[in-house]
């Protein structure tokens, strides 16, 4: 059984929040940058974490948290399958957590709990109010190569991978074992979601 102290954490930052109006990642959460947040919890189980983060350039905000391994698209707005083989390709564990940037209910012991569901498969990924979940999933390092192929064959949907590697799909029941309400699944892409997390996370002013 894998543990999250065996693994390392992924997170990618280099979306274009259009829909928000603003970078997701510096939306404030409790006093503190959304991505600061997200990293904070997810420290409480992964020693190892990487960002995966917009070219420099571009207008993001800076990403300035010690102790973080960052690595920077090459061009912006790739796309998240090429930014996820980035960040496999970069993370020293063989096995890797990997979320994005708008999940302000995180919870890194969810996160644990894929981690664990890992067995001899090469990803976990949630399916979550009938969608697959690929950026609150968990991957082994070596899915890096099957992603770049389908990169390289003009795939962009993060969804795609999951056909791609031997992934185990967890259903919403066991997931609900884990995380009940499903709040660490729930992410902000609308101003209303934002309002909806800060209620959730009892900081709505």
């Amino acid at each position: 059984m894998h543990s999250a102290n065996e693994a390392g954490a992924i997170v990618l930052v280099g979306g274009q929040s259009s829909r928000m109006g603003q970078p997701k990642a510096a939306l404030d959460f409790g006093g503190i940058p959304l991505l600061t947040r997200i990293v904070i919890e997810l420290r409480r189980r992964f020693d190892e974490i990487v960002i995966v983060a917009a070219p420099v350039s571009e207008g993001q905000p800076r990403i300035e948290i010690p102790g973080l391994k960052i690595i920077h698209d090459e061009t912006a707005f790739g796309g998240p399958l090429d930014a996820l083989r980035r960040g496999l390709s970069a993370v020293d564990q063989d096995v890797a957590f990997a979320c994005s940037c708008d999940l302000p209910l995180l919870n890194s012991d969810v996160a644990a709990g894929l981690v664990a569901m890992l067995d001899d498969f090469d990803a976990v990924i949630p399916e979550v109010g009938g969608k697959l979940q690929p950026l609150h999933a968990v991957y082994r390092k070596r899915c890096a190569s099957a992603i770049e192929s389908l990169a390289a064959g003009g795939e962009k949907r993060l969804t795609a991978s999951a056909s791609a590697i031997n992934a185990r799909k967890v259903g919403e029941e066991e997931i609900r074992k884990i995380d009940p309400q499903l709040n660490s699944f729930f992410n902000v892409n609308t101003p209303e979601d934002y309002r909806r997390a800060l209620e959730l996370a009892g900081l709505s002013r």
